[in-house]
């Protein structure tokens, strides 16, 4: 089954975009909150520039050609394949089905972090992926994970595999235990750590 999974090297393929080839290792690195974002859909450039004429102008800005981001062309479903982005149930007028709405978060390392699927026929939340790029840089790089809703500065939850003495001493902010009938000691929770 084509597809990535969590922990798959993303690909190094070159692609023709709205902002000229690219080759995507290299397209990935540093910007805003570290992180790029581009955008693959199965027609050719001259149709993205297009398209984005259309978008720019339903927001209310001058129709250009380009967005913030780039577009990947993929009018031949190569890539849309490989990375198993294809909707079966949403067919174009040719009976070939259209790409699925899909995020990828790839870390520094070029690894997949988080993928999420929607059909091609529900829009994707901006807001939630917001939401998880933030929990995804937060709990990288300290021994915390985020709990079910959380948005950033709500409390976080210490790592079950964390000693307690350990967890005292990086988190001096304090930790508290939610009580559980089964006795367990596992929910322990902390202010979002700087």
């Amino acid at each position: 089954m084509p597809g990535l999974l969590l922990g798959d090297e993303a690909p190094n393929f070159e692609a023709d975009t709205t902002h000229g080839p690219i080759r995507f290792h290299d397209f990935l690195g540093d910007s805003k909150r570290n992180v790029k974002m581009i955008a693959l859909s199965i027609d050719s450039v001259q149709d993205h520039l297009s398209w984005c004429k259309d978008i720019n102008a339903y927001n209310g800005d001058q129709p250009a050609e380009k967005l913030p981001f780039p577009i990947i062309a993929d009018k031949n479903r190569e890539l849309a394949v490989k990375l198993g982005m294809l909707d079966p149930d949403e067919l174009d007028k040719d009976g070939m089905p259209l790409t699925a709405r899909v995020v990828f978060i790839f870390g520094p390392d070029k690894k997949l972090k988080l993928s999420i699927l929607y059909p091609a026929t529900t829009g994707r939340n901006f807001d939630e992926i917001l939401r998880v790029v933030d929990s995804l840089q937060l709990t990288a790089y300290k021994k915390v994970a985020t709990p079910v809703d959380w948005k950033p500065g709500d409390s976080v939850m210490v790592v079950p595999t964390l000693p307690e003495e350990e967890a005292k001493k990086l988190f001096p902010k304090g930790i508290f235990t939610k009580e559980l009938p089964s006795g367990k000691k596992y929910l322990r929770y902390t202010p979002q750590p700087e």
